[in-house]
């Protein structure tokens, strides 16, 4: 039953920090477009809060994460083996881990004047997450190896 209840929390707080992933580019597509002050800094406001809200969301989800492997994959008698699915789910979890901390140093960017990129770059750069959650459901569910 334990296992039960820390999955279905590790999934809460995975969603809710993808919520994060996903929003928090899409105020640097606004950013990079913006050109009046007042704008630009009600941006900032909002794009801080929301990076240290997902960063405390994405501490308890990786922690959960790391419990589940534990109590699936760690040690003592008759636990499994790691499947190669869940090398490649790991892999993708560091590189959105990543993605979040390219975020934070985006978002001092912005802070500071520097940002040269323009909103276009910031529209597929939305687009990362998206791609690497559609991997981790596959790889998750599918389990194609």
């Amino acid at each position: 039953m334990l296992f039960l209840w820390t999955k279905a929390f590790h999934i809460i707080f995975v969603i809710s920090w993808f919520a994060g992933l996903f929003y928090l580019p899409r105020i640097f597509v606004n950013l990079a477009m913006e050109t009046e002050t007042v704008a630009t800094e009600r941006l900032l406001l909002m794009a801080r809060k929301l990076y240290r809200f997902m960063s405390l969301l994405a501490l308890p989800a990786m922690v959960l994460g790391l419990a589940l492997m534990w109590m699936l994959y760690g040690g003592g008698e008759g636990r499994m083996k790691m499947p190669g699915w869940m090398h490649a789910k790991l892999t993708f979890v560091v590189l959105l881990l990543g993605y979040h901390h390219a975020c934070g140093a985006i978002l001092r960017k912005f802070e500071k004047g520097l940002n040269k990129r323009s909103h276009t770059w910031f529209r597929w750069f939305n687009e990362v997450p998206v791609l690497m959650l559609l991997a981790v459901v596959v790889l998750v569910v599918v389990k194609p190896f």
